[in-house]
């Protein structure tokens, strides 16, 4: 019943893999909505998602052409590519959000950082996240556990885990790898 440039301008996407386009940061970021691309609004997207303190220190700052195509071009890493594109979409207001694996390429640090400002920043949308991190999928209003291509539980991170199903069994999985990683770190920083 939509019509089809309605819904398009309606949700705003992030893939798991970054899209790289060989432009400069300003031009890179304002892809994610070619009506609104003012610098104050790509500066405050980019700070948004993580990225205005390194695109602001690139020798250019928004100016200076990303990708290794362009003359004099900076590449970036996966981590600062991403939240290049965490940027694009936070540039475009929509109502809608879908982000596949949003913080795959962010350090814990980043991470946890980003979690906290996403929060602020989907207030009044609907944000679908599609992830394989607890970190990240516990602090989510409502979860759904896929399994075999289909939900297979719903719910709260509290009431999955005391439900004791998938979810409840992968998060101790989890729990555990990181406890022997971290006892690994331990002694071989000691």
């Amino acid at each position: 019943k939509f019509a089809p440039e309605e819904l398009r301008r309606s949700i705003s996407v992030l893939f798991q893999e970054a899209v790289q386009y060989n432009f400069t940061a300003n031009e890179n970021i304002g892809l994610g909505d070619l009506s609104e691309t003012s610098r104050a609004h790509v500066q405050a997207a980019a700070e948004a998602a993580g990225a205005g303190h390194f695109l602001s220190g690139l020798p250019q700052g928004y100016d200076q052409p990303l990708g290794q195509l362009l003359p004099q071009g900076t590449d970036l890493s996966s981590g600062e590519w991403q939240r290049v594109a965490l940027a694009r979409a936070f540039l475009r207001a929509a109502p809608i959000m879908i982000l596949d694996e949003p913080t795959s390429a962010m350090d814990p640090w980043a991470e946890a950082e980003w979690l906290e400002r996403f929060r602020q920043l989907a207030r009044g949308r609907t944000s679908i996240v599609i992830t394989h991190r607890f970190t990240t999928a516990r602090l989510a209003d409502q979860i759904h556990v896929m399994s075999n291509g289909r939900i297979g539980e719903s719910g709260t991170h509290e009431t999955l885990i005391r439900h004791g199903g998938l979810y409840a069994q992968w998060w101790e999985a989890q729990q555990m790898e990181t406890e022997a990683r971290e006892k690994v770190e331990a002694v071989t920083a000691g």
